[in-house]
């Protein structure tokens, strides 16, 4: 009986401890025999204020109906397996120009073996009578262009020019309406703006991509007036051609190329920036080609090495390693060994950009060059020539043949030192083979040219004798050296 008590006692005590903690749990402490609140004092949590909300869509409902689809019915050459542009077999990354053939790759076939190919690109309406800008690959070689607006309404479309030096071509609609149109923009986009990507990947219809804009003045080897905006806005095949705007709805570049290894989007494609497209576009569709001033030098670009050993404290310029004669160059006194620093007080990095500068000027300007001779900067004025022309395939132009050898994937200049490598196709026999932008072919096969007709009458004779390849002989910053290249059948 006594253990009972002892037990009840003991069972009442924990108890009414165990209520107490629940009740200290609960805000409440026990204390004079009283239960009473206490309140407790916490920090206030984390709050963010969210911004209004962030939306394309007010651009893209803006710039769409301006944004089209360009059809492009041509004759094709059926390519072989190595001049696809899928895999580089040497394990180098190489640049990937965009979706030229049908959506599945391969190349439509007419009647009495004829091959017929529908290509698939994009563009955009620069006025409202009906130009429209697109790249120049994906109308070169063309027969018929048809537009597609952004409500499936078709119209035919006539060539008015292209510009192959810097891929860019201008197609003109002609019908009794205006059509919404959009500006190239005035101010270059900073890295990391947003962009947006409007086009017609893989024939889908009008696409929108969103991304920043990732650099500038890229590089990617395949001519020499290389200038291009790097943007990570997801751009596939088909964009091609295509505008990318910022958030005012003006274009700030045309895409134009992605790298890629495996032929999808990895994030960086490649776009003409505005202020370059603007110019050619305002040319083509003006006078329905492009003039450049020339200077008439070969180049190489400036080292360290090169600095040290003529006493100069440059790493970067332009060396001049020829003058071509009755060039504007030889008639101003400009001489090999001369180091181009600047033109018109603006500094010259490289050969690219001394090309890029020189073409941007009217044929007949007088430019001052600052160069750097016997280690004494001295400034020398030029009157620049004119560039040589490459005919632009447009339909009753017949002024010249295009200097563009399709299977090997170059394009040719042709100068007084020769013929010079003027473009490499990414990914072609040239490409794989190791030629360059600025390569002069002095000779093949043993035998010296100075014509795209003699080449390709060479390789057609080296063809026909069952040769597997030819051998060219070329020039490279006054170097002599050979290429053999691969020969294609038929």
């Amino acid at each position: 009986m006594q253990d009972k008590s002892r037990f009840s006692l003991t069972k009442f005590r924990a108890g009414l401890m165990a209520t107490a903690i629940a009740a200290g749990v609960a805000g409440f402490t026990l204390g004079g025999g009283n239960i009473s609140p206490v309140t407790q004092s916490y920090a206030d949590a984390v709050k963010v204020e969210a911004p209004a909300t962030f939306s394309f869509a007010n651009v893209v409902d803006a710039v769409s109906p301006a944004v089209v689809s360009v059809r492009v019915e041509a004759k094709l050459e059926v390519a072989s397996a190595e001049e696809q542009f899928d895999l580089d077999r040497d394990g180098r990354r190489f640049f990937e120009e965009f979706f030229r053939r049908s959506p599945r790759g391969e190349p439509n076939r007419g009647p009495r073996g004829k091959r017929f190919g529908a290509s698939q690109g994009s563009g955009f309406f620069v006025s409202d009578d009906g130009y429209v800008v697109t790249n120049n690959h994906v109308v070169e070689n063309g027969s018929k262009f048809t537009i597609v607006s952004n409500d499936g309404s078709e119209y035919d479309a006539k060539l008015i020019g292209t510009d192959p030096r810097t891929d860019l071509a201008v197609l003109k609609v002609e019908a009794d309406q205006e059509f919404t149109y959009v500006e190239f923009g005035d101010d270059r986009p900073r890295v990391g703006e947003w962009v947006v990507a409007v086009g017609n990947p893989f024939g889908l219809g009008g696409t929108v991509t969103a991304g920043i804009v990732s650099a500038h003045g890229r590089e990617i080897g395949a001519s020499r007036y290389e200038d291009f905006v790097q943007i990570d806005a997801a751009v596939n095949k088909g964009n091609s051609g295509g505008p990318t705007f910022n958030l005012s709805g003006e274009v700030i570049g045309v895409n134009t190329a992605i790298f890629s290894p495996s032929g999808g989007n990895v994030g960086i494609a490649f776009a003409i920036p505005a202020a370059l497209a603007d110019e050619i576009v305002t040319d083509l569709i003006e006078d329905g080609s492009v003039t450049r001033g020339w200077l008439g030098v070969q180049i190489q670009p400036m080292t360290s090495e090169i600095g040290e050993s003529l006493g100069l404290d440059l790493k970067q310029g332009t060396i001049i390693t020829a003058i071509e004669e009755g060039s504007p160059a030889e008639t101003s006194g400009l001489r090999s060994g001369d180091v181009i620093s600047q033109v018109e007080g603006k500094p010259i990095k490289g050969p690219k950009e001394l090309a890029r500068v020189i073409a941007g000027f009217e044929p007949n300007s007088q430019v001052k060059l600052n160069i750097w001779r016997n280690a004494e900067e001295q400034t020398i004025a030029v009157e620049l020539g004119t560039l040589q022309r490459v005919s632009n395939g447009v339909a009753g132009d017949d002024s010249s043949k295009p200097l563009r050898l399709g299977k090997l994937g170059i394009a040719l200049e042709k100068t007084e030192n020769g013929l010079v490598v003027a473009g490499v196709k990414p990914g072609s026999p040239a490409a794989r083979k190791g030629l360059q932008v600025g390569d002069v072919i002095k000779g093949i096969n043993g035998n010296p040219i100075d014509s795209a007709t003699e080449l390709q009458d060479q390789l057609k004779s080296a063809r026909q004798e069952g040769r597997k390849s030819a051998l060219l002989q070329i020039e490279r910053q006054d170097r002599a050296i050979f290429i053999p290249v691969p020969i294609r059948r038929g």
